[in-house]
């Protein structure tokens, strides 16, 4: 995954800080995020607010922005240690192929066991769509890039024989990432009716040749 501000934000040490110092701050980022989660989860990202987060750490919003500049910089640190944290548990996106498929049905997998984190996403991409959103050009960026990695995984099982034919693997690559997203919502309204990665291996199934 490449590089966004918000990595930047959280992975640059402060030149000269002592290791202890650094090792606490960086500990408390990481409260800091645990807390942002929570906050933005529940209430969304417009009514969520910095006081929120804060109280939850026990800072005040001047230290809470000692660490995060802005809320906007908080939240796309918040959304893009979602993606890290669900890619390196999984290796979705990061494969090629077949095995990057598996990997997003192992992704889909590791979903149901983060509820909180679900709920997150799907609040936040719905809020998103408002150009005025702070994390529109983040989606933007985020399911072109879904989508391009794919096709790409789509294109190599054509090469290879496995996708069936008459499938576009650019309509493959879209319809899988509508059915991730609209099951997510599903799901969250009813997680005892709905089996994610056993719908998401029923469409794979369907439109190629190979077992999930």
């Amino acid at each position: 995954m490449t590089d966004t501000p918000a990595t930047a934000v959280a992975e640059a040490p402060r030149r000269g800080r002592p290791r202890g110092s650094y090792a606490k701050t960086e500990a408390r980022r990481q409260e800091i995020l645990t807390a942002a989660f929570e906050v933005f989860s529940t209430s969304g990202y417009r009514a969520g607010s910095l006081k929120d987060v804060a109280d939850k750490v026990g800072l005040s919003q001047a230290g809470l922005l000692h660490h995060f500049p802005s809320k906007e910089a908080l939240l796309e640190a918040v959304l893009t240690l979602r993606d890290e944290e669900s890619i390196t548990r999984t290796g979705a996106l990061t494969a090629q192929g077949i095995e990057m498929l598996r990997g997003l049905v192992e992704l889909t997998r590791y979903n149901t066991t983060i509820p909180g984190l679900v709920a997150l996403y799907c609040v936040l991409s719905a809020e998103a769509t408002d150009p005025d959103h702070p994390a529109h050009e983040y989606f933007q960026r985020r399911y072109t890039w879904v989508r391009g990695t794919m096709t790409e995984a789509f294109d190599e099982l054509a090469r290879q024989g496995q996708l069936r034919s008459g499938i576009a693997p650019s309509t493959a690559a879209r319809q899988l990432v509508a059915l991730m997203d609209g099951l997510q919502v599903q799901w969250l309204l009813d997680n005892d009716s709905v089996d994610m990665p056993a719908e998401v291996v029923a469409f794979l199934e369907a439109i190629t040749t190979e077992k999930f």
